[in-house]
């Protein structure tokens, strides 16, 4: 594939609007890191309530919002924070039907989603809406990032063609995460969505991104487009969002 300039991409801070889909373990973090960026606009998208089982990583919410949106706890959290821009919340969640109406009306996109059918939708918006976005997954001690230009780099399903098997990868309820794991990958997406907005060549694009917070190790793996990518590849069959390309998870 032909090298591409990623200041295409490039957005002025003071007008540039981010989406953070999830407000959890990793949207957390993103978001803390976000409120004193600069960037104009910021969206957050996610369906669920403040938890106390979750507090332990998801640092923005406190024990006297349990029970408030995550949205709204998010918005409360920018305002103390001092962020200057506006705040656009979506107490909704993410799917075939919004998906697209929402990640276009943003720059970039963070995925801090939580199952692998949300990220693989998110994965498949994004490149049909033309929008750059930072993928991350986390589980226990280990996660992996990467980011994504839509049709310039590789995406998530030209690593993966589709979601994991129902039942076949524990669950984050099943498993636990450890919140400092989820804590750094989440610092380092808002670090990599700012890089994208200025237009920096040092994003973590084409090459992914492991992280073991039990070994405190960072190990990168080169990635490439795949030709035969279902969304991003020379003759994609992904060119709308239908339910039938994203099968129901255990915990939907």
């Amino acid at each position: 594939m032909a090298a591409f300039d990623p200041k295409e991409f490039a957005v002025p801070r003071e007008r540039a609007r981010v989406l953070v889909a999830g407000a959890g373990g990793l949207g957390s973090p993103a978001l803390a890191a976000l409120a004193s960026s600069g960037v104009g606009v910021i969206g957050v998208a996610d369906s669920d309530v403040v938890d106390l089982s979750n507090l332990h990583r998801q640092v923005i919410h406190v024990t006297a919002g349990v029970g408030l949106p995550k949205t709204a706890s998010a918005e409360e959290f920018l305002k103390r924070s001092g962020f200057g821009g506006a705040v656009l919340t979506f107490q909704t969640r993410l799917d075939t039907g919004n998906i697209m109406e929402v990640v276009s009306e943003f720059d970039v996109v963070v995925d801090a989603c939580d199952t692998f059918r949300s990220k693989f939708m998110l994965n498949d918006a994004c490149v049909l809406a033309g929008r750059p976005f930072v993928h991350a997954g986390v589980l226990q001690f280990e996660g992996q990032i990467m980011t994504i230009y839509p049709e310039r780099t590789a995406c998530l399903r030209c690593l993966f063609e589709s979601p994991p098997p129902p039942g076949s990868v524990p669950t984050c309820q099943e498993a636990g995460v450890l919140g400092a794991a989820a804590g750094v990958l989440g610092a380092i997406q808002a670090a990599e969505a700012l890089k994208v907005l200025d237009g920096k060549k040092t994003t973590l694009s084409d090459r992914v991104v492991a992280f073991d917070a039990r070994h405190m190790s960072f190990r990168t793996v080169p990635v490439s487009r795949d030709p035969g990518c279902p969304v991003c590849g020379t003759k994609p069959r992904i060119d709308s969002m239908e339910d039938a390309n994203y099968p129901p998870e255990a915990c939907d």
